[in-house]
């Protein structure tokens, strides 16, 4: 494959024929902001915190070809306002309670909104009354975390050859359902080696008995930033999937 060039913020980034920008940024070791992009999942461009500016034109770097001699705007002030805004959609939607999550920490949305300095809700908040799920003997989902970003879903399909998970309803009556014959998570396929019970970026889907293993105050966002964190272990996984 030919290898070509295009910049980020200045910076000349190469990259091959058929990469996206985001997975061009990544092998570059530069971070775009993201909640639903995993390298081992075909991109899908549901969160939108990826939107970059091509050549003055708004994309998804997840999805959006890389293309030679493009001019790729990432961290300016624009984006990283609409990020903030998105955040902060996502927080009153949602039940993100931080301090009583186990997840805290370990949260890529709660890590997304520290990165991009959102420092109080500017929305009403909604509190959406959603369905919990503890029938599992080792997975527990918490439909009030979810944000729709349909990791597990895909995952399910693409890694684990399962249909596990589904997103049904339209705005507000959004939910994530479960394909089984209850509805319910202990009647699925789901298994906790899966890829679907681990891919969630927030504290939807959770591992029964595992809870506050690690300290606060030690976890992975507790001691680097998540620009930081992102780079490394994508970095490794991009090209142990596409070379």
């Amino acid at each position: 494959m030919s290898e070509n060039t295009l910049t980020i913020d200045g910076k000349p980034v190469h990259f091959k024929d058929g990469d996206t920008i985001m997975e061009a940024a990544i092998r570059a070791g530069i971070y775009i902001p993201h909640l639903c992009h995993d390298p081992e999942l075909k991109p899908q461009g549901n969160c939108k915190m990826c939107e970059v500016k091509v050549n003055g034109r708004n994309c998804s770097a997840c999805t959006f070809p890389a293309a030679e001699g493009q001019k790729v705007l990432n961290n300016i002030k624009e984006l990283n306002e609409n990020r903030r805004i998105i955040v902060q959609m996502l927080f009153v939607e949602g039940n993100h309670l931080c301090p009583g999550c186990e997840k805290s920490g370990n949260c890529k949305l709660q890590a997304i909104a520290y990165s991009v300095g959102m420092m109080e809700y500017r929305f009403p908040l909604i509190y959406p009354k959603r369905e919990m799920d503890t029938s599992h003997p080792d997975i527990l989902l918490d439909r009030n975390r979810c944000i729709f970003c349909e990791m597990c879903v895909r995952a399910g399909r693409e890694v684990d050859g399962k249909e596990v998970f589904a997103i049904s309803g339209r705005g507000i009556g959004n939910h994530l359902i479960v394909n089984s014959p209850s509805g319910l998570l202990k009647d699925s396929l789901l298994e906790v080696t899966d890829k679907a019970a681990n891919v969630c970026p927030v504290g939807a889907i959770i591992i029964k008995r595992h809870g506050f293993e690690v300290p606060i105050g030690q976890r992975i966002y507790d001691k680097k930033q998540i620009a930081e964190v992102s780079v490394a272990t994508e970095k490794v996984l991009e090209e142990k999937v596409h070379g």
